[in-house]
């Protein structure tokens, strides 16, 4: 039997609008801790994937992360921080000020076919409806989803010159609430449906699998939904095809997490940092419109990180997944840069995050 899952962060949208209790802006002295740390980074003349958190002391800004991570596992299941001064800084500073920082929370995951493991959040003429489509390089508005990690983080250098809306929504709020109308609907979410990698599987992983889009394990509620990706499937021939009903479920879930109830918007400024739990938030983005001026266009950094204190995954995530045990390194996109430096830097942020490492 499905049982409603009790948790902090069902929320609805007005609970958030009605408390301020998402934002955490930075005082004086925790943004001038951490800019002594990231200067300690700079001076040792580390690369990025050479750095882990022992290189950035944090002062009082380790009390800011603590809070994060709390939030995320156990409360709202996100939290902006506001108050970097980015746009001081140069853009390679900024890079990686936002990676030293990821550095105290968790490890890295790669984001793509290159294996990238932080991401430009840029237009790039790319396509988002496709086999191969990936939101974050273009202007499109996005279905609600999640990213392939614990936690997805996003570092605001430039906004748009319009729209580009952050957009959250909770999907321990959504189960629940479909629960109670259509417990049908989300049965058929807990089974598994097709999923396409979008054309960025290594070598040895097939292009598509079947995963489920709502999962429990010892008591932990999950939700893995990227509509874009099961989407892709369905128009291939050799894939299983939904039916009527899955549609409707699918169509359900991303209906309420569009609709006023349950979707939180915010706009994300110049310095601000927002962190989101996978497992129980979805979240988008509406279309954009750029400035001419490259220097002025809309740019974000992203981070997928494993983190130590994340919650176990059902077994039919592990294919996806890699590992679905509680603080181990999991998640990403293996695609085909896996390098004996990116394996290494798994390694050494690992065993500096006290978690079981899982290599690729």
């Amino acid at each position: 039997m499905i049982s409603k899952v009790t948790s902090k962060a069902d929320w609805r949208a007005a609970d958030l609008q009605a408390s301020d209790r998402w934002m955490r802006p930075l005082d004086q002295r925790e943004i001038a801790d951490l800019m002594r740390g990231f200067e300690a980074v700079k001076t040792s003349g580390k690369a990025m994937l050479e750095i882990t958190k022992a290189d950035m002391p944090l002062g009082t800004f380790e009390g800011v992360l603590a809070e994060i991570e709390n939030e995320l596992e156990n409360g709202t299941g996100f939290k902006v921080i506001r108050g970097l001064p980015v746009q001081q800084m140069t853009v390679e500073d900024n890079r990686l000020l936002f990676w030293s920082i990821g550095t105290h929370l968790g490890v890295a995951r790669p984001q793509g076919k290159a294996s990238q493991i932080m991401s430009d959040v840029r237009d790039a003429g790319g396509t988002y409806r496709g086999t191969s489509g990936r939101g974050y390089n273009t202007n499109a508005e996005l279905d609600y989803h999640t990213d392939g990690s614990d936690v997805v983080g996003l570092l605001c250098r430039n906004t748009a010159k319009s729209g580009g809306l952050s957009r959250l929504a909770s999907s321990v709020a959504i189960h629940n609430a479909l629960l109670e109308t259509r417990p049908d609907l989300v049965k058929l979410l807990y089974g598994n449906l097709p999923h396409s990698r979008q054309n960025e599987e290594a070598p040895d992983e097939p292009p598509t699998y079947m995963a489920p889009v709502y999962s429990m394990r010892d008591g932990h509620f999950a939700s893995r939904y990227i509509r874009n990706h099961i989407r892709s499937t369905q128009l291939l021939n050799d894939q299983p095809k939904l039916s009527p009903e899955q549609h409707e479920a699918l169509d359900a879930l991303q209906s309420m997490a569009s609709s006023a109830e349950f979707s939180f918007d915010m706009w994300l400024e110049p310095g601000d940092m927002q962190f989101v739990n996978n497992h129980v938030l979805y979240h988008s983005r509406t279309h954009y419109e750029d400035f001419e001026e490259d220097d002025q266009k809309r740019h974000l950094f992203r981070l997928w990180l494993s983190v130590p204190n994340s919650r176990p995954l059902c077994e039919d995530l592990r294919h996806i997944y890699k590992s679905v045990d509680r603080g181990t390194v999991r998640g990403g996109i293996k695609g085909r840069g896996v390098t004996p430096e990116l394996l290494a830097y798994q390694a050494r942020a690992a065993e500096s995050l006290g978690m079981n490492n899982i290599p690729y």
